[in-house]
């Protein structure tokens, strides 16, 4: 059986300072605080997620901190140079006004027939806002007491936008693992839409003539693709193996279980599944208010607590209606 072409489910990036990191993400883009834990592999680095009310897959992005004086990235090809998120069409000039008040430098565009705002946060990961309809289409669950009218709020995942020394590559792993399908290309951009469609659905590649990236403050990490459990995992996994790309077994991540595979492009791909999800160790209501750990992690919860920063979650700021 051929799997679901996957969605995006999320993307990760590296921070500098958590609390800066967080009051950015919440304070400014009204996207909710709903996980505080630890980098597995590094159990002495936070990572945070954020996303919508419940933290659905396909609206989430995440965060290591690097509080410990780590390097900045440097951008490059084979990395990921935008992260877009949807926003309805008449919530515009809203944004527009929301980010310049907050002192956000926002470049205007038009890209394949929709506005797109693009500006960076404050550690310079690229980020983009884009007013489409397929906006009123979005699983996401408004939060409530959010800092952003419900009728504002980011509704998920748009796109990704990956920077890479040359298309084919990282196009044949789209296709012919993913089942991307080439849709349109404009000024030097290709774009790949999943099978189906819909929010979250959209792979654009641009061609850069910069070195190969270096991971670092100010870069994204990795971007996740959804599976819908671990059975259709397996079956992404078989499909990176029979192209020759080198893929890990799963791994557990707590709230979903990931394979990773680099593509040839030098792109960290991995496929997550979308549950158990976040709510199994907090209720919704709780969700992000504290510090939560994996079972194997929980016997040290005492050595990983000192070893962190100090860290109190982001109040949430006053409406602009």
């Amino acid at each position: 059986m051929t799997p679901t072409t996957p969605g995006l489910h999320h993307v990760t990036a590296i921070a500098g300072d958590p609390r800066e990191n967080a009051d950015f993400y919440v304070g400014t883009l009204g996207l909710r605080f709903v996980k505080r834990t630890v980098n597995h592999d590094d159990p002495g680095t936070y990572h945070f997620y954020f996303g919508d009310r419940e933290g659905t897959p396909g609206t989430n992005v995440t965060f290591f901190p690097w509080t410990d004086g780590g390097p900045r990235g440097r951008f490059g090809a084979g990395q990921t140079r935008d992260a877009a998120y949807l926003i309805p069409p008449d919530a515009l000039d809203y944004w527009v006004d929301r980010l310049e008040s907050a002192g956000v430098d926002v470049d205007r565009a038009e890209r394949f027939g929709d506005p797109v705002l693009r500006f960076a946060d404050p550690d310079g990961v690229g980020l983009e806002l884009v007013a489409s309809d397929a906006a009123r289409e979005s699983d996401a669950t408004p939060w409530t007491d959010g800092p952003v009218p419900e009728e504002r709020q980011l509704r998920g995942f748009h796109s990704v936008t990956l920077a890479v020394a040359s298309f084919e590559p990282t196009a044949s792993v789209l296709a012919a693992v993913l089942g991307y399908e080439f849709e349109a290309e404009a000024d030097g951009r290709r774009r790949y839409r999943a099978a189906g469609g819909g929010p979250g659905s959209v792979v654009d590649l641009v061609e850069t003539d910069a070195d190969r990236g270096q991971t670092g403050v100010g870069t994204v990490h990795h971007v996740a693709f959804e599976a819908s459990d671990v059975e259709e995992q397996e079956r992404w996994r078989e499909a990176f193996a029979d192209r020759g790309l080198t893929v890990t077994g799963v791994v557990d991540r707590k709230y979903f279980r990931s394979i990773y595979s680099r593509e040839p492009g030098g792109v960290l791909f991995e496929v997550a599944t979308t549950g158990p999800g976040f709510a199994v160790d907090e209720d919704v209501e709780n969700l992000g208010s504290r510090l939560t750990l994996p079972e194997w992690l929980e016997d040290d919860r005492e050595g990983i607590e000192a070893r962190l920063p100090e860290f109190e979650a982001p109040s949430v700021a006053s409406r602009g209606e």
